[in-house]
């Protein structure tokens, strides 16, 4: 099949790769001039193992481009991807002005039957809006389907969840184009839902909304744990091995962040206030994430006194490991909480550094995690890099003013950072 992907961030670069290694030709657009250029150089302007590889396979094979040039790849394909970006507003709703310029560039270049399909995480009824923008500009006689097909893509991990997924999701009123869409991934093995459009739309929404609330729940009983004693590590592990609740997202730590979390979070909140309801359990999510942030900063006032002139060496930036994205990271509302109360930061991460840079500009960084260990008065790791938890630990003690680490991630063991000498302070768990 041919397909065009609108959109080369996290969901439409990887969705295009992988379906190029799956053997369709595929061209993938963009409108930032720069992606392109990188893309076209060879590089890849993410941070996402395998991609690279995947990607050079499928240009080398012929099946997979890159432009800037929205209208030729439309008209010659027979798959219209949309996968650019829905960021938060101000006020957490989702902004969709590039899904509204995607589906006008879609409806100036329709010359024929198409399948529209939505990657993009929309609220419910952004496939009729679709459709809507294309009809007004085309006419009631256009010939498209719409589908909603939503990505449930981990960053770090994405083109392994694209080939091996749990379950892939379409949903359309079209009947054809469902199946159309079910041909795509055929060479998968994974269960496929075809539902209506207003379902798919809703299930990616609340499949992030319930792993946050998750997150938020462990992260409270972790509050709980320290004041009762107990172990909040145990205690998620004795609930993970109940097969209804299962282990997954619940490690207590610093919070989520991410491009997803987040802002899926708040867009079901807005869209069920949109519709009469409270929401109240996803307003408490919101609230206990962001208070897990403050938790974690008062864990370093608590371990060293007045933050002022205290050096604190962070050890992670991005959201999580295996990333350099820096969207709604936790680390970057600790560290301005850090500053504002007089402590000077200096921070490593192995990915992220750049990124970082853009949204704390004053950031002083480290070449490697020790450098940034150095003098420091406490150590506190905010992501669970592999990195970070190889690392020369008896070297850490030597170079840090006092060997005190917050963990942020629970990485270590509390026996053996005791054996070491450390004073640690992790997530929920007894000093």
């Amino acid at each position: 099949m041919k397909i065009c992907v609108l959109g080369t961030g996290y969901v439409g670069l990887v969705t295009g790769a992988c379906f190029a290694d799956l053997g369709h030709t595929v061209t993938c657009v963009d409108t930032d001039p720069r992606k392109i250029k990188t893309l076209l150089r060879g590089e890849v302007p993410i941070f996402e193992p395998g991609l690279l590889e995947v990607i050079q396979h499928s240009r080398d094979q012929g099946r997979l481009a890159f432009t800037t040039d929205i209208g030729k790849p439309i008209r010659a394909s027979n798959f219209i991807f949309v996968a650019v970006g829905t960021p938060p507003k101000p006020n957490g709703e989702p902004d969709l002005s590039q899904v509204e310029s995607a589906a006008k560039s879609i409806a100036r270049n329709l010359n024929g039957y198409k399948v529209i399909v939505n990657k993009s995480t929309v609220p419910v009824g952004m496939g009729d809006m679709v459709a809507s923008i294309i009809r007004k500009i085309r006419g009631a006689r256009a010939k498209f389907s719409v589908v909603s097909n939503p990505e449930f893509l981990r960053e770090g991990s994405a083109v392994h969840d694209f080939m091996n997924p749990d379950r892939i999701v379409i949903g359309s009123r079209d009947p054809q184009a469902s199946q159309l869409v079910r041909q795509l991934y055929r060479s998968l093995n994974a269960t496929v839902l075809i539902t209506d459009v207003r379902s798919a739309e809703t299930i990616k929404y609340a499949s992030n909304a319930f792993l946050a609330c998750k997150i938020s729940f462990v992260n409270e009983v972790s509050r709980l744990c320290e004041r009762a004693g107990a172990d909040v590590t145990e205690v998620a592990r004795g609930m993970g091995l109940d097969r209804r609740i299962g282990p997954a997202f619940l490690q207590a730590g610093a919070g989520f962040g991410g491009s997803c979390f987040p802002k899926d979070t708040w867009a079901l909140f807005h869209t069920g206030q949109k519709e009469g309801l409270e929401m109240k359990l996803l307003s408490a999510t919101i609230q206990v994430n962001a208070d897990q942030k403050k938790f974690i900063v008062d864990k370093v006032r608590e371990a060293v006194g007045p933050l002022k002139g205290k050096r604190i060496a962070v050890w992670g930036l991005a959201f999580k490991a295996d990333t350099d994205d820096m969207r709604e990271a936790v680390s970057v509302d600790v560290i301005r909480a850090l500053r504002d109360a007089g402590a000077r930061v200096t921070a490593y991460d192995p990915a992220a550094m750049a990124n970082a840079r853009k949204i704390l500009p004053d950031i002083s960084v480290a070449r490697d995690p020790y450098e940034a260990a150095r003098g420091a008065d406490c150590l506190l790791v905010l992501t669970e890099w592999n990195e970070f938890k190889d690392a020369d630990l008896p070297r850490v003690k030597k170079l840090l003013k006092k060997p005190l680490i917050v963990d942020g991630r629970n990485l270590y063991d509390l026996k053996t950072m005791r054996k070491l000498g450390f004073t640690y302070r992790g997530v929920g768990r007894s000093a």
